[in-house]
């Protein structure tokens, strides 16, 4: 008897998804555990793979969004039958639809003035789910760009660098016209989660930091092991975990009628993406040396600036780092990011003169923000709790 693929539950919350793509045709052979077809959910869009070996009978639903638990194709052998499906509606974008019915990975058909949709690997342009997103978006040919990902891979960087190509024509916005982009299911889902916690009840707490000894850390441990580029985020990350150890009572959710106190610090780090902003979380991170920090936040941010993050990179955050430092932006608040309790924004770090032991001397000075939400933090909690931050990236050596 056929396998029915149902269209996965990835995450808490999830109620459905927008297939973006079919890899594999209907006929194509399947191996469990193989990239099946990618998935648009409100947080990231992945691969899903599947869950059965065998042939790809049928695809009932070739794009458009589906909700979790529906039928949406059938793996099985050669031959077998399958029963029919009703088909939930579709956008009117059928360049999925016309994919199922090319060579085995194709690409979605495009106007290509009759010329194929040049340069393959392995029967289709290398590219990252985001990079194919946003070229069908734009009406650009991937098989034109350039990729600078490993093995020539594109990924959004390139689509975000490149120009229309003359084969996918854009519609011209005139000078003054309103330009009208619809919203992904990321940006609806950043507006409703904003908009939920700028209703809470916050407050905030800011503090200025001398930098002296944590940068001196920072350019020591480069120096040292030039393969891992540490950052004053990872010092941050390692620093913050350290002391949400130390005041528990800041290392919690709050959910419902309950007050969830965790006991590891995951701190998810605030990354700007092509498609909005991401949150990826460090597991352990009070396990974790400022070497392994640094080289799981490269590989999340790398993974969230490529489309590339599963949903499980997501989930779970128990506190948040969120850092402008790097565009000049000397202090500001951050929104909180539910439900979590306790966000801290990060400015520049800014030579400034300050009167010690009698004298004038320039000290790199950082401004921090901590905003929490009243309901499940106090201000004298939250207070300590900067105060053990503070301490600790003034003398390093108290949290390494």
């Amino acid at each position: 008897m056929a396998t029915e693929v149902i269209l996965p539950r990835l995450g808490q919350g999830m109620e459905s998804g927008t297939i973006v793509r079919w890899l594999k045709s209907e006929g194509d052979p399947v191996e469990k555990g193989e990239p099946l077809f990618e998935l648009d959910t409100d947080k990231v869009t992945q691969e899903v793979e599947a869950e059965a070996s065998g042939v790809l009978l049928r695809i009932a639903v070739p794009e458009g969004e589906v909700p979790v638990g529906r039928t949406i194709a059938f793996i099985g052998k050669v031959g077998e039958s399958v029963p029919e499906v009703v088909e939930p509606s579709r956008a009117s974008n059928t360049l999925l639809q016309a994919s199922t019915a090319e060579e085995p990975g194709a690409e979605p058909a495009m106007a290509t003035n009759g010329r194929e949709a040049a340069v393959r690997a392995g029967g289709r342009v290398k590219a990252s789910p985001l990079a194919r997103r946003l070229a069908r978006e734009r009406g650009i040919d991937l098989a034109a760009l350039r990729g600078s990902g490993p093995d020539g891979r594109i990924v959004a960087e390139d689509v975000e660098r490149s120009q229309p190509t003359p084969v996918a024509a854009v519609p011209e916005v005139r000078r003054g016209e309103v330009e009208r982009v619809p919203l992904s299911n990321m940006r609806r889902t950043i507006a409703r989660r904003l908009t939920e916690a700028w209703t809470v009840p916050a407050f905030q707490l800011t503090v200025t930091i001398d930098m002296t000894k944590a940068n001196a850390l920072v350019a020591r441990r480069r120096e040292l092991d030039p393969d891992v580029r540490i950052t004053v985020t990872d010092l941050l990350t390692r620093v913050c975990a350290q002391a949400l150890m130390r005041h528990r009572r800041m290392n919690v959710q709050l959910t419902g009628e309950e007050l969830l106190v965790f006991p590891s610090a995951d701190v998810g780090i605030a990354v700007a993406t092509p498609q909005g902003l991401v949150v990826p979380v460090v597991r352990k991170a009070e396990r974790l040396t400022l070497e392994e920090i640094a080289a799981t936040r490269t590989d999340l941010v790398g993974r969230a600036r490529d489309g590339r993050l599963r949903v499980e990179d997501l989930d779970g955050g128990t506190f948040t780092i969120s850092n402008l430092g790097m565009f000049g932006v000397e202090q500001f608040v951050a929104v909180l990011n539910p439900p979590q309790a306790s966000i801290l924004a990060v400015g520049a770090t800014v030579d400034t003169v300050v009167p010690r032991d009698g004298e004038l001397g320039v000290v790199p000075l950082m401004s921090v923000t901590l905003t929490c939400d009243h309901r499940a933090v106090d201000g004298a909690t939250g207070a300590e709790f900067l105060q053990t931050v503070k301490a600790f990236v003034e003398d390093p050596g108290l949290a390494l």
